[in-house]
């Protein structure tokens, strides 16, 4: 009867576990010669301990630590630094639609986080209501710092909002308390906007405004006022409306208006609250027969991508230069923090926006036309 070969015992948990082990600081201070906190020192390359190494032990551990393959572990040595080298990005990204926004904004904010060394993490709101929650449960030391993006809150946030964490808001609706805010001028990038179209002869101005609830859209709002009445141009009642900030909401907000206003003169021109919302207006404008800008000129706001691939006629908001100015001041606040120092200021930060010519912007046609 044939017999099986004896197998070797299969290795005890201790060896299996040391050769899957990663190699330990201890590991490289042992081959190096040297002590833990040595090794610490030469590798860190920081703080005051790191100039009593002298460049020859230094040199001996670096060269220990390649020889082991050893990779220093991230929770000690951000435990030893009080940092994490993370910030975090929080915004309510919820929607149907891309929100071509938030993603200008957001690619500003990885460009300034590459160029500061830090690695960026984002943190999505179901809605602005889950921040008095969510917000100070983030700041359990996984970030150095938060941006909030278009934060829309209840009060300042003076009762909840962390002061352990350093915070940077972009377009808050509200002062926030501790915290620095970005935006752009919107106020007066409408008014300009305005003030160029009845230049060019345009004076039915249509305006398809965002939510009342944003400041943003509110400040919009004043822009075109001031502008007409600058000019001493009433608007004609009901050239103002209101829409969500999508291309849906555009779109149902123009075929509303036109159906309200069946036989009245077209607008020469309409003025979407963003460009999102400009492009629902095309889109109905052209489902009816409309051409743009022949027949009726239309100009969004914000310059996001979308924007620029139509060629759209828009008010450039500096979305990219927020994002990597949010960065800059965030690792200001941090680096105050870590010192205990207080920042200097200041908190209110406000970028120019720009008027930008485009293929749907024209001077008014010469002959009315009604709506059919």
């Amino acid at each position: 009867m044939p017999t099986s070969k004896s197998k070797p015992p299969p290795p005890t948990p201790q060896s299996t576990r040391r050769r899957r082990d990663a190699p330990t600081l201890r590991d490289v201070a042992r081959a190096a010669g040297v002590s833990e906190m040595a090794a610490s020192s030469a590798l860190n390359r920081s703080g005051r301990s790191s100039a009593r190494v002298s460049a020859e032990t230094r040199e001996r551990v670096l060269s220990a630590a390649q020889q082991l393959r050893y990779r220093p572990n991230a929770t000690a040595r951000a435990l030893a630094n009080q940092r994490t080298n993370v910030i975090g990005f929080v915004a309510n990204f919820l929607g149907e639609e891309p929100n071509l926004y938030f993603l200008e904004v957001f690619s500003g904010v990885i460009q300034g986080a590459t160029a500061a060394g830090q690695a960026p993490a984002v943190f999505a709101l179901g809605d602005w209501g889950e921040a008095p929650a969510r917000i100070p449960a983030l700041c359990d030391g996984r970030v150095d710092g938060l941006i909030l993006l278009g934060p829309r809150l209840q009060d300042d946030g003076s009762a909840w909002l962390p002061r352990h964490t350093a915070m940077v808001s972009v377009q808050a609706d509200r002062p926030l308390s501790a915290v620095v805010n970005i935006m752009s001028d919107d106020e007066a990038g409408a008014h300009e906007m305005v003030r160029q179209l009845l230049a060019m002869g345009h004076r039915r101005i249509l305006h398809v405004g965002g939510p009342s609830e944003y400041l943003g859209a509110n400040q919009r709002v004043e822009g075109y006022l001031r502008a007409h009445a600058e000019a001493g141009v009433k608007p004609a009642p009901g050239h103002v409306v209101r829409a969500p900030l999508d291309v849906e909401g555009g779109r149902e907000a123009m075929r509303a208006w036109l159906q309200r206003h069946h036989g009245r003169p077209l607008p020469q021109a309409v003025f979407g609250g963003n460009d999102a919302i400009a492009f629902g207006c095309i889109e109905t404008l052209r489902s009816r027969g409309l051409r743009v800008p022949d027949d009726i000129s239309v100009i969004g706001y914000d310059h996001t991508l979308m924007a620029r691939a139509a060629q759209m006629a828009t008010v450039r908001q500096p979305l990219h230069e927020m994002g990597r100015r949010a960065v800059e001041l965030l690792m200001q606040r941090i680096e105050a923090l870590r010192r205990g120092e207080p920042y200097p200021g200041p908190f209110d930060i406000v970028l120019p926006t720009e008027v930008v010519p485009g293929a749907t912007l024209a001077a008014p046609r010469r002959t009315r036309l009604a709506i059919a």
